[in-house]
């Protein structure tokens, strides 16, 4: 055999044995069902009108349909070099999700991130669902749903202080952050913190659109307990009546800020859940300084059915006269171990200026209560 042939025969045996340490896995989730809402708006602006009831298929009854690539290189001595491209679509047209600028749609809108992980943790760099909502999540018997969660709370929140429901950095706190560096630590006794920076990437303005968060959570025995810190400058520049008005220029002004304590506590099947936030603009605390408080109770009746509820209640702070309360009952039954069906149902209460929705992407006019039900499957693959 020539020494090239030879060669050759050489790389192909060894190839596998190169990649042998290396993953990728695609994923994916289906979520679609029916839902029915008594009331609801065209959008979330402080002046929308109550429209009346919508009967719709709808996407994303416990969370959003999504797909999704992720793999990770074992580079040897407990460490790896991992990277996640996610994105959220709409089931019922196929349609990708929005990225941070109004009206542009990107691929991969939840996830494009790359890192490393080891014996110190993980270091992720690029687009990512903030720390802060999985936090939230672990302390809601709800666990952060689409329909009727602390997650549709908190959106509350912000469409109380004017988002106009089109830019993911919300003017209080933010469920995915652009062009962030995450730190995730390893459990320590059950504690562990993550901690975030994001470079606002403003020309002359070191400050201009940076994010910072810390999360400190704690998990055992049932307990989970969390703790969220959250706060921006200039993260949501697009004012409520976009795209009429132009964005707003970086000042670098602390305008997004964020606190959250929660509880989770589960025993025999049982799940009880507690938490108080509050949601501020600091540059404006006259007028955006808005408090939260949820409660829910859940129940595990067997390995394939499960009951949750929750509550949750919102005030303006600066006008006693605004404030919201929800309360939301769901039921999930695994079908399959990749296969979920779910019903649920949930009513708000609005008066003043709130808006709060019970689901996520379908607006309710500002002071105007709302009813709504869907039912629905899941279908992770």
């Amino acid at each position: 055999m020539k020494v090239g042939q030879f060669s050759f025969a050489v790389l192909i045996v060894l190839a596998p044995a190169a990649y042998a340490q290396s993953s990728v896995t695609l994923y994916g989730v289906l979520d679609s069902g029916v839902l029915y809402q008594t009331t609801a708006a065209a959008s979330f602006a402080p002046n929308a009108r109550n429209l009346g009831h919508t009967w719709q298929l709808k996407d994303g009854g416990i969370f959003s349909s999504l797909w999704g690539l992720k793999g990770s290189e074992d580079i040897g001595g407990g460490y790896k070099i991992n990277f996640r491209l996610q994105g959220s679509f709409t089931s019922t047209n196929g349609k990708p999700g929005l990225s941070d600028t109004p009206g542009a749609t990107a691929l991969f809108n939840q996830y494009a991130s790359i890192g490393v992980s080891g014996p110190f943790g993980t270091i992720d760099a690029g687009r990512q669902i903030v720390p802060m909502i999985y936090a939230m999540a672990d302390t809601d018997a709800r666990g952060a749903q689409y329909f009727g969660s602390i997650l549709t709370a908190w959106l509350g929140l912000n469409q109380a202080a004017g988002w106009p429901g089109t830019n993911t950095n919300a003017p209080i706190g933010a469920l995915y952050d652009s062009n962030a560096l995450v730190y995730v630590s390893p459990k320590f006794y059950g504690a562990s913190v993550s901690l975030e920076f994001a470079p606002g990437g403003t020309p002359g303005h070191f400050q201009g659109g940076t994010r910072e968060s810390a999360v400190l959570k704690y998990s055992n025995g049932g307990l989970n307990l969390a703790a969220v810190y959250y706060n921006g400058h200039d993260t949501n520049p697009y004012p409520a009546n976009y795209p009429a008005a132009a964005a707003v220029p970086a000042t670098g002004v602390a305008n997004n800020r964020f606190y959250y304590l929660g509880a989770l506590y589960t025993v025999n099947g049982f799940s009880l859940s507690a938490s108080y936030s509050i949601g501020k603009n600091p540059a404006k605390s006259g007028s955006v300084d808005f408090e939260m408080i949820s409660g829910g109770l859940g129940y595990q009746v067997n390995p394939f059915l499960k009951i949750t509820s929750g509550y949750y209640y919102l005030k303006d702070r600066n006008h006693s006269e605004n404030q919201s309360s929800e309360i939301a009952l769901g039921a999930e039954y695994s079908v399959s171990k990749a296969t979920r069906a779910y019903a649920q149902i949930g009513y708000v209460n609005n008066k003043g200026t709130m808006n709060q929705t019970i689901v996520y992407g379908t607006p309710v006019a500002p002071g105007v209560s709302t009813t709504a039900a869907m039912v629905g499957i899941r279908h992770t693959f």
